[in-house]
């Protein structure tokens, strides 16, 4: 192409006269162009560039490419391995305007002459033209196969000269186009680019950092090759049929044989406590029938007599942390093992030991950490709640086989931070979801529902410190060391702290403290409601003191100071006055308030070695039977004396009182012995 002057040409009018033609020929003369310039004139724009000779002659090279204009140009994608963004340089250029599929078949197709022979068009001499054939009117032939098995051609546009149509003149008539196809095109609108950019949170890194020395790389190749080596062998001997066979019987034999052994798992067990029963049956003899007569002479003392004694070899040098007595099964009864030195972080254990087989526990359940405490739930005997010293809680399913618990805790669960001293099972909730409570050193007072596969938590109250010990050095959180609700009331409970205080907390009030009461001087290691008199609850310390409150008044109303760390105490089911404690010099210490306000009516050493300590007692909620823990694992079980389990006697009338009142009535009457001065005073 070249650039220049456009020449434009000016048709002429029809025919001109001779006259008109001369003159014409003339001015045309005139003007220069001569005879050549005949009929063309030149039109040049006022605007035009003069361009050289070189100029014109200089050709431009325009190339097309099919690049899609609007294909975006800026993608990006993360690179893991680089760990940066990295632009996309394949771009897809494809960008389709319309698309419609048809139908049309070539005639010459196997398909198209199947469809006409269906259609019935094999006696028809016309054919049917495709889109190619429109243009240039070229003869087709289709061979379709007659009945005899021959070929009959059909002749198209042009007749043969020896056929009949040309022999009588007449034509055949053309085939419509029975797929009506027309050409048709239309143009789109091309959507606007749009920009979408995200964000990805990078991949979790660690940082590992060590020392390696020549020798440990030789061994970290040495080990590498030897399992090269060992993949090796496994590739080159194949397995035969033989010995897939013969590992397939073994293993039918062991699923027999575990089959066999459920069978006969309920009848071994049953005649494995025969046997433990003639074996110790001196022992049974004296839970069943034994009365120490001696009582009469003792002047109002009692006795504790020594029974079964419960260890399990596996659990050596773990100490007995935890004991709750089963309320559906009163033989069956919890242990939780583990360690108070907090130095330890080693292995724990849940076991289940009955009255019927002391001698092996009827479930074991190892744990990765020390059991700190557990609660059995009132209604469903076979769920177990624990708390463990990294701070989880966990939910055991005696039902299930294995030793996992059903639930655990865990970080992202809200677990505790430091160990939990106590759980409580509650009520359940409006949904009638299990729930249960745990308090820990972390200052978490804590409530948990089972939901499902998971343990949902909810804070309740978190404990601060109150007084000259909340300076901002030291911290605003206080250590909670025990917990008890209140057996009445539900939303009502006691807190001991380690800082020797008893905080009396509700569940609607979680901001603030309903009572706070200067207990001991150093950590409280129970606090426990009185299971009758509903302002009345007991705690001990190991200051050597033993405290039973009235929760409308700040002060004891009973103290005792017994000379040695107290472990742990406990109210007796059967009596508002009759309470037990442990020490670690091993003596257990029975107290009866409506006998003696002052001093013990049974003191008694319950082991044998002097170095042993007593870490927990509990009764049984039927029996008259105690069983306490040792430092040592062992668990012993005691029976009381006529004289540790007397009961008011019954008034004879129409209306005789229920024993609930009796026991509520015995202790009001002692409390009131000692709120009379404060009366009178006042």
């Amino acid at each position: 192409m070249r650039k220049g002057s456009t020449i434009q040409k000016v048709a002429l009018p029809g025919p001109k006269s001779n006259k008109n033609k001369k003159k014409d020929e003339e001015e045309a003369v005139d003007a220069g162009g001569g005879w050549d310039s005949y009929g063309k004139t030149l039109i040049k724009p006022p605007d035009q560039l003069e361009l050289t000779e070189a100029e014109l002659k200089e050709e431009i090279t325009r190339t097309l490419t099919a690049n899609n204009p609007h294909a975006p140009r800026n993608i990006v994608h993360y690179s893991f391995k680089e760990r940066s963004f990295k632009v996309t340089t394949a771009v897809d250029q494809l960008a389709v305007l319309f698309e419609m599929e048809g139908n049309l078949v070539h005639i010459d197709s196997n398909e198209g002459r199947k469809l006409r022979a269906k259609e019935g068009l094999a006696n028809e001499p016309a054919t049917v033209k495709t889109e190619a054939e429109a243009d240039e009117e070229e003869p087709e032939n289709l061979a379709i196969p007659e009945e005899g098995g021959r070929d009959v051609e059909e002749v198209g546009e042009e007749d043969r000269p020896d056929s009949v149509a040309s022999k009588t003149g007449t034509k055949e008539q053309k085939a419509t186009n029975q797929f009506n196809f027309s050409e048709r095109a239309s143009q789109t609108l091309n959507n606007p680019p749009r920009e979408m950019s995200c964000q990805t949170e990078p991949p979790p890194r660690s940082v590992f950092g060590a020392t390696v020395s020549q020798w440990e790389i030789y061994d970290a190749y040495v080990m590498e090759l030897q399992k090269l080596e060992k993949n090796k062998e496994k590739q080159k001997t194949p397995t035969l049929r033989k010995d897939v066979d013969k590992s397939r019987n073994e293993t039918v034999l062991m699923e027999s044989a575990n089959d066999d052994i459920t069978k006969v798992r309920k009848g071994a067990k049953i005649l494995e406590r025969m046997v433990h029963q003639n074996t110790f049956d001196d022992l049974a003899q004296d839970f069943k029938y034994f009365e120490d007569e001696s009582d009469e002479f003792r002047d109002q003392e009692g006795t504790l007599l020594p029974l079964w004694k419960f260890q399990y070899d596996k659990a050596k040098g773990l100490s007995v942390t935890a004991l709750c007595w089963n309320k559906k099964y009163p033989d069956l009864f919890a242990v939780g093992m583990g360690s108070y030195d907090l130095s330890y972080h080693g292995r724990g254990m849940l076991v289940f030991y009955s009255l019927k087989n002391s001698a092996f526990p009827e479930y074991i359940y190892p744990t990765d950490s020390g059991v700190m405490c557990l609660d059995v739930h009132e209604q469903h005997s076979y769920l177990a709640a624990v708390g463990f010293k990294d701070g989880c809680v966990a939910v055991y399913n005696l039902k299930r086989e294995g030793s996992a618990p059903v639930y655990k805790s865990t970080a992202k669960t809200g677990k505790h931070t430091d160990p939990v001293w106590q759980v409580r099972w509650r009520k359940n909730d409006l949904d009638n979801k299990h729930i249960f409570c745990s308090v820990s050193s972390d200052g978490r007072v804590v409530s948990w529902a089972l939901v499902k596969n998971e343990l949902v938590f909810t804070d309740i109250i978190r404990l601060s410190l109150v007084g000259p010990e909340s300076a901002p050095q030291l911290g605003n959180l206080a250590c909670g060391t025990s917990l008890d609700f209140h057996k009445q009331i539900d939303y009502l409970f006691l807190v001991g702290t380690e800082e020797g205080k008893i905080h009396k907390c509700s569940k609607t009030y979680s901001s603030k403290y309903l009572e706070t009461y200067e207990a001991h001087t150093t950590a409280v290691d129970a606090v426990k409601w009185n299971h009758f008199h509903p302002k009345v609850f007991i705690s001990c310390s190991s200051d050597w003191t033993i405290k039973i409150w009235d929760n409308t008044i700040n002060t004891p109303m009973f103290t005792f100071d017994l000379k040695v760390p107290v472990g742990d105490v406990a109210w007796a089911p059967y009596s508002s006055t009759i309470f037990a404690a442990v020490t670690t010099d091993g003596h257990v210490y029975v107290f009866d308030l409506n006998i003696n306000k002052y001093e013990e009516i049974c003191k008694q050493a319950v082991v044998a070695k002097k170095k042993t300590k007593l870490t927990h007692i509990e009764f049984n909620p039927i029996h008259p039977l105690l069983i306490v823990g040792d430092d040592r694992g062992n668990v012993i079980s005691l029976k009381l004396s006529p004289n540790l389990r007397k009961k008011p006697k019954v008034k004879r009338g129409p209306d005789p009182p229920q024993s609930n009142e009796k026991e509520v009535a015995k202790m009001e009457k002692l409390l009131s012995l000692l709120r009379e001065p404060e009366q009178s005073t006042a």
